[in-house]
Formats: C-alpha cells, structure tokens, sequence
C-alpha cells in the first residue's frame, strides 16, 4: 500500500482537471493505496516572499496553508499534481504552491513517483509541455523522485466538459498502476 496525494489546483470544483484527478484518486483507492485528494479551492496560499527563512526552519514563514500541505507531501509514496493549462502552462496557484515547497528542499521526503494529470482547450499534443517542464524543475530538486507519468486531455474548455471522454478512465487506469 502506498500513500498517494492528489493535489488538484484548480480553484474551480468540479472541474475537467479536478474530474481527472477524482478519477486518478479513485483508481489508486481501488488498488488499496491510501488516497487523500488536498483541493486548493478555498486555501490561503500566498506567494513566495524569497527570504529563505525556510531553509533554517524547515518550514515556511507565512503562516498560511502551505504548512499543513507540505508535511503531507512529504510524507506521501506518490504526489499527483492536476492542472488546467492556462496559456500553455500550469495553473499560478500550482507554480506559487511549488514555489512556496521551497522549506522541502533539505528535508527528509518518501515521495518517489510524481504524475501530471492536465486538461485544456486547446488539443495539440504539445500543449501541456511548458507545465510538465515547470514541473520538473521542481522533481528534479528531489533526486530521488521522477516524472512516473502524464496524462493530458485537450479540447475541454467548458465546465465538466470532460465528461464522458475515456481521459477519464485512463486517469482512473493510470491511478490504479501507481
């Protein structure tokens, strides 16, 4: 049994991208992971303020919700982000949350296999490159972890417009393989 978290940064409920992350998070329940989903609707996330005060603390300085989703980052087996593609990259609440990780840096961290669940209008294979990018800049501050997989699903603009397409269960497959 692994711990998984499924970080759905849409600040939309019910969203193409918080579907496909239900979806993955219902796949890696019914192969017997732990799942806890952390939706960022609602979360007091601020930015970054650069001043490193994390790196003696081990945690951030702000006092917000970025704390409490940390420690349960890092004690995850698996970390799945899900994100809307705003302007061929990741949603800005997903890039200030990873920016705002910065205290994980030097500390001790389980999470090896990191997904990127994505959705947009636009459906050129090509699209979700800029985010996977941005993420791995982040991965790649944990050596011991890696890109384990994507999924991307184009053409879905309106609201839970994915319904119904087999992105669906291919998160729910891709969930149940972590």
């Amino acid at each position: 049994m692994k711990r998984v978290i499924v970080i759905s940064t849409s600040l939309r409920r019910g969203s193409n991208s918080d579907m496909l992350a239900d979806q993955f998070a219902a796949g890696a329940k019914a192969a017997g992971n732990e799942v806890e989903k952390i939706s960022l609707v609602g979360k007091n996330i601020q930015f970054c303020k650069g001043c490193m005060g994390c790196q003696k603390l081990g945690r951030c300085v702000i006092n917000d919700d970025v704390n409490d989703i940390m420690v349960k980052v890092l004690k995850a087996d698996v970390v799945v982000w899900a994100t809307p593609i705003y302007y061929y990259e990741m949603s800005g609440q997903m890039k200030t949350l990873i920016d705002r990780m910065n205290a994980m840096y030097s500390l001790d961290y389980h999470f090896r296999d990191i997904y990127l669940l994505t959705t947009a209008a636009e459906e050129e294979e090509e699209t979700p490159k800029r985010a996977e990018t941005g993420l791995m800049g982040w991965i790649d501050c944990y050596p011991k972890s890696r890109l384990a997989g994507t999924l991307f699903c184009g053409g879905v603009n309106d609201a839970r417009e994915i319904e119904g397409n087999a992105k669906l269960n291919e998160a729910f497959e891709l969930g149940k393989n972590v």
